[in-house]
């Protein structure tokens, strides 16, 4: 349960520091940042766990970096696709 807990807690963390790094502005909920910042968080944990610098709830320097690098991709790939639905089309 701590293990849930503290990957959402980190996942926040994560998120919103991808955020404050990307440049310009995103549009997307905090709900949206958690949830782009858990994933992130794991895909760093799984990628750290196979260079074998933990397991993926084990918070490493490793791990973070990736982390905070998947987020990153994840959050602007997110803003990109919810600021071209935002925009007119013009042919």
């Amino acid at each position: 349960m701590f293990d849930i807990l503290g990957l959402i807690v980190i996942g926040l963390v994560i998120g919103a520091l991808a955020r404050l790094i990307l440049p310009g502005k995103q549009s997307i909920s905090i709900v949206a940042t958690l949830l782009l910042g858990v994933l992130g968080a794991v895909i760093g944990g799984f990628i750290a766990s196979l260079f074998g610098a933990g397991d993926i709830f084990e918070l490493n320097v490793v791990g973070f970096v990736i982390a905070v690098v998947a987020a990153l991709v994840l959050v602007g790939a997110y803003a990109g696709m919810a600021g071209r639905s935002g925009r007119a089309v013009r042919h």
